[in-house]
């Protein structure tokens, strides 16, 4: 028997409350595929509703394509918990009291995902169960601004699974290839923005998802230390790293931006793909030229059977600013 993961950094009491969860069956599950060990939780956002379920790194990542309007993904091992979020799986209950409710009604002919079901076939059941909620009783149906246009009351189950989500999945299928968890560290001498110093927070995008740190307050050297996730697709290109200044009563001022190039450390990490039978080692390197903003070379090595690489980059288009990062690699086949 499988044990549970252990748990991220939450109270002492939130702490226990998870570990109870998923300690139960139905959480031992992914409640999208059924795979074993989920080590993921999702968050709705439709409405004031916040419900959580615990669901696998491949079910994960379709997640994080539909957008932070429609859920959030939290690691349950990596990632600071709000008291919110423990409240909110510990008062459903977890993946069989929601699934009780988001796949009540699925229509004949249409089946869960299993766990090493393709790319479209799991995108097209999480979109219809949750941004379409086509599985819902229809007097449950909390409809989120992309979906209104897309559900009709008058269309029956099984044509509205098959004609709303094909058309919906024709407008940018997206298969993703592992999961890149970024480190940002702090920044160094960025610009002032204020009467004396500047409000600073980092944003990374990645195709259409858009992460951010937390505000560091009138601080030019923040520290962060602050995990984000993104979904890597298989037609991936640089991540967008920005900074900005911000501020209460009117837009944010950028305070400088910069390219990360991710293909150095995913083709070392695609070559290696075992990477726990390896000893410590160097697989790869980013190296510093005038087209990027490396201050030195990044080399991308094996560190306790994981894929990692450290990055120093000098923001650009603006004065001044340096910032820090660590990434590791996440392949979805792990």
């Amino acid at each position: 028997m499988n044990s549970y993961p252990s748990i991220g950094r939450q109270t002492t009491s939130g702490n226990s409350a998870l570990k109870d969860l998923l300690a139960r069956p139905d959480n031992r599950v992914c409640a999208d595929c059924g795979a074993p060990d989920p080590k993921w939780a999702l968050f709705f956002h439709f409405s004031s509703s916040n419900i959580g379920v615990f669901i696998c790194l491949k079910c994960s990542g379709v997640h994080r394509s539909l957008g932070t309007h429609i859920s959030k993904v939290l690691s349950v091992t990596l990632d600071e918990w709000s008291d919110d979020q423990v409240d909110s799986v510990v008062e459903v209950g977890g993946n069989a009291s929601a699934n009780s409710t988001y796949e009540a009604y699925i229509p004949e002919g249409v089946s869960k995902p299993r766990p090493d079901a393709g790319p479209d076939e799991r995108s097209q059941f999480i979109r219809s169960k949750y941004e379409l909620q086509q599985f819902m009783k229809p007097s449950l149906r909390i409809l989120s601004t992309t979906s209104k246009h897309s559900l009709q009351a008058s269309m029956s189950m099984s044509d509205s699974f098959r004609s709303s989500a094909s058309s919906q999945l024709s407008e940018g299928m997206v298969e993703f290839i592992g999961v890149l968890k970024v480190k940002v560290l702090n920044g160094t001498d960025l610009a002032v923005r204020d009467v004396l110093s500047s409000d600073p927070y980092v944003v990374l995008k990645l195709g259409k998802q858009r992460v951010q740190t937390a505000v560091v307050e009138s601080n030019l050297n923040p520290v962060w230390n602050e995990e984000l996730m993104l979904s890597v697709p298989q037609n991936y290109g640089p991540i967008k790293l920005e900074v900005y200044d911000y501020d209460t009563f009117s837009t944010d001022d950028v305070m400088g931006e910069v390219e990360i190039d991710i293909q150095p450390m995913i083709t070392a990490a695609t070559a290696f793909v075992d990477a726990e039978k390896f000893e410590n080692m160097q697989i790869g390197k980013w190296l510093k030229s005038h087209d990027n903003g490396l201050l030195e070379d990044s080399t991308v090595n094996i560190v306790d059977g994981k894929v990692k690489q450290s990055v120093s980059l000098k923001l650009q288009k603006v004065e001044c600013g340096e910032i820090h990062l660590e990434m590791e690699w996440m392949s979805l086949e792990s």
